[in-house]
């Protein structure tokens, strides 16, 4: 009896000691604009107010479409990523100042925006957590979990490069969000999701996060989910998109996780994989074969070995190559809104050797018309994977999928931004895959 006394009362402690931690939350929710704006173009500085909602605080303040915000809180709009960093930083509830242009004329506005509504679903519960890395940034977590009291499986997924959120919030479309939803309502898994920093409500700076820095979070996301009592940790399974592709077999090797998901993956080094880029969007560009060799040798080969090997900013490499300059689309220390150091941290990251040692169940989607990522390095991991007898993987190649879950005619149209189309077997495999690598019937 003294036994059963000791042990409800530890479970009890235990149990005020986890909702303590998970209650005392450090971060505050993000603020939503309610208005479509568009981030600075070019190098001209300024976010142009497309449209405000009705009865939001831009329109109560007096804030017009066609208004240029260039500054918040006394911060200059200079660039695309300034404005990323900015747009995804302001909290709900706090009183902000905005400089903006109308015309010619310079005005000011004190306003306070609203909370964005956290996501909620019919089928699953849905729970708002946080950790710190050992970076010792503060991100945010997003964990939805079927209504049941028993150890269940789980994903944990971790998505691309690019600074966008992984959050289904109100009004949010598209079809990575479709598959995340998917994921989310129709694997009967736990789901777990983690913002980068500087994303949604995590603290930090996404424009300036490296490789390393986002690595570390996810590390500490997996501790976090087999952390958990409602988990079976023997069955977690990792899905990685795009950039979460490639990390993922790192992830599984490193936890022993029970499975790997790769949805438009990536093998070769950094340097190679940007040289073949560029190759393909000379010639969907169309140049002559000639021209493309000419300009390969000239200016992208120099560009990014300065970049990736010789570890210099763009600015560094065209100083010395003026030439350069013409071919060069990125800032001085951005790439695809991160910091040079991510990718060159990536460059030395020995991401293809984590594929050749992996043991678990591998599945890999890549569309045919994804002009990103390319046939011949998804056909190599299969052939590594073989060569080290590796028993369980497929790899299958969506007709027609380009690399952001859309259907289209050619890759060239995709590159080109037309629109393309969704059907429902795309995140239906990804959910079947996930099943079935934990066995569930």
């Amino acid at each position: 009896m003294t036994f059963n006394y000791l042990k409800q009362t530890s479970l009890l402690l235990f149990t005020l000691t986890t909702i303590a931690i998970c209650t005392a939350q450090k971060l505050e929710r993000r603020a939503m604009w309610q208005a479509k704006i568009n981030s600075p173009s070019r190098s001209v500085p300024g976010a142009k107010i497309v449209s405000i909602q009705k009865g939001s605080p831009l329109e109560k303040a007096g804030l017009l479409p066609n208004d240029i915000i260039l500054k918040v809180d006394n911060k200059l709009v200079k660039d695309g990523e300034t404005w990323t960093e900015i747009y995804y930083g302001i909290r709900a509830s706090k009183i902000i100042e905005v400089e903006v242009l109308r015309d010619i004329n310079l005005m000011g506005f004190v306003l306070e925006l609203n909370a964005l509504p956290k996501e909620v679903h019919k089928s699953v519960d849905t729970f708002y957590e946080e950790l710190t890395s050992v970076s010792g940034i503060t991100q945010r977590v997003i964990i939805t979990k079927p209504r049941k009291v028993v150890k269940q499986p789980a994903i944990i997924l971790i998505g691309g490069l690019s600074c966008s959120s992984i959050e289904i919030y109100p009004g949010r479309t598209g079809n990575w969000v479709k598959v995340i939803k998917d994921l989310v309502e129709k694997t009967d898994m736990v789901v777990m999701r983690i913002e980068k920093p500087g994303v949604g409500d995590s603290g930090g700076d996404c424009s300036q996060s490296d490789f390393i820095t986002d690595l570390e979070g996810y590390r500490a996301a997996v501790k976090l989910l087999k952390s958990k009592p409602y988990v079976d940790d023997e069955k977690i399974v990792v899905y990685g998109s795009s950039m979460g592709s490639a990390i993922a077999p790192l992830l599984a090797n490193e936890f022993n996780l029970a499975g790997i998901i790769s949805d438009g993956t990536f093998f070769k080094t950094w340097f190679e994989h940007m040289l073949e880029i560029e190759r393909r969007i000379r010639s969907m560009s169309g140049d002559s074969e000639s021209e493309i060799v000419e300009k390969m040798n000239n200016y992208y080969i120099p560009l990014y070995y300065g970049m990736l090997i010789q570890k210099k900013t763009f600015k560094e490499v065209i100083d010395e190559y003026p030439a350069i300059k013409k071919y060069n689309y990125h800032s001085s220390r951005h790439m695809y809104g991160r910091p040079l150091e991510y990718y060159q941290q990536l460059q030395d990251f020995d991401l293809a050797g984590e594929w050749e040692k992996a043991q678990v169940p591998v599945r890999i989607m890549r569309g045919t018309n994804d002009w990103i990522m390319s046939s011949f390095d998804n056909n190599m991991i299969i052939d590594v994977l073989k060569k080290s007898g590796h028993q369980d993987h497929v790899l299958y190649e969506y007709e027609g999928l380009d690399h952001w879950n859309t259907l289209h005619d050619s890759p060239k149209k995709s590159f080109e931004g037309k629109p393309g189309r969704w059907e429902d077997n795309i995140s239906q495999i990804i959910v079947e895959w996930a099943r079935e690598i934990v066995n569930l019937k």
